[in-house]
């Protein structure tokens, strides 16, 4: 585990440094992932100029959905980006040199680019947080809670994110079909309240697929929609979720039988 995570920090700080070689795109790639949050800040901004809550959730409150989602997504285009490019690598047999070299597979993946837009996206997500925390009336005392449920969706986004990846072991092609279902579905119905939806989905996406603990439940928790039994539900959704990557990801590396075959 030492040797592996020393590969990993090795080779992600490689990509950071080259990164900042190039200034400009560093900058433009940052100012790529401001925009798309400020569209996201400016969506639940106008929303509420004409209605007065969503599913019960005020505009506060669904700042701190919006957030806590943002925040989670953007940590791991930061940490894992390099997991979106596991397609290309299985067509055009990059896989064969990841396989033979010494060091995890999926370290070496996750480490070998950098996501830059990430930069911009965790800033104004951070910025919806606290805004919404503050005008919500959280406490404070609730912080230390908030960054745990915080690591433990980091943790659920990232091996959801590579089991979905590995989905292209068996579904041949550069693109990750699998991954994009999941990035629009998140994209598109997460940044609701779940509440809103028929009660299959809502047992779906909290059972079944566990995004409901990235990002619903413990913001529910915060705000006291929920009690204090559910702080568990997230440590337990992330560790269920890396049981499931590493065994896609170990049968994936199973079924890989090299390029062109």
């Amino acid at each position: 585990m030492r040797h592996a995570f020393a590969v990993y920090r090795r080779s992600l700080g490689a990509h950071f440094r080259s990164m900042l070689e190039y200034p400009a795109d560093f900058w433009v790639m940052a100012s790529t992932g401001t925009v798309w949050s400020c569209i996201q800040f400016g969506f639940v901004t106008i929303l509420f100029a004409n209605v007065n809550a969503i599913g019960g959730w005020g505009y506060h409150e669904m700042l701190v959905l919006a957030g806590f989602l943002t925040v989670a997504a953007s940590t791991n285009a930061i940490f894992w980006d390099g997991m979106w490019g596991l397609g290309r690598q299985i067509i055009n047999g990059g896989m064969d040199y990841l396989i033979i070299r010494p060091a995890p597979v999926a370290s070496q993946l996750g480490a070998s680019h950098v996501g830059m837009q990430a930069f911009g996206e965790i800033t104004l997500g951070l910025t919806m947080l606290v805004y919404g925390w503050v005008g919500a009336g959280l406490s404070a005392a609730m912080i230390p809670v908030a960054i745990v449920m915080l690591a433990s969706a980091v943790v659920i986004e990232i091996a959801l994110l590579t089991a979905a990846n590995a989905a292209n072991f068996w579904i041949k092609g550069h693109s990750p079909v699998v991954a994009f279902m999941l990035l629009d579905m998140q994209t598109e119905v997460m940044r609701f309240p779940l509440t809103m939806f028929p009660f299959a989905v809502r047992l779906l996406l909290t059972f079944g697929l566990p995004v409901a603990f990235a990002s619903f439940i413990p913001v529910q928790v915060l705000t006291g929609r929920l009690s204090a039994g559910w702080l568990i539900g997230p440590p337990v959704a992330a560790a269920a979720a890396v049981a499931f990557a590493v065994w896609v990801f170990r049968a994936g590396l199973r079924a890989y039988d090299s390029s062109g075959h």
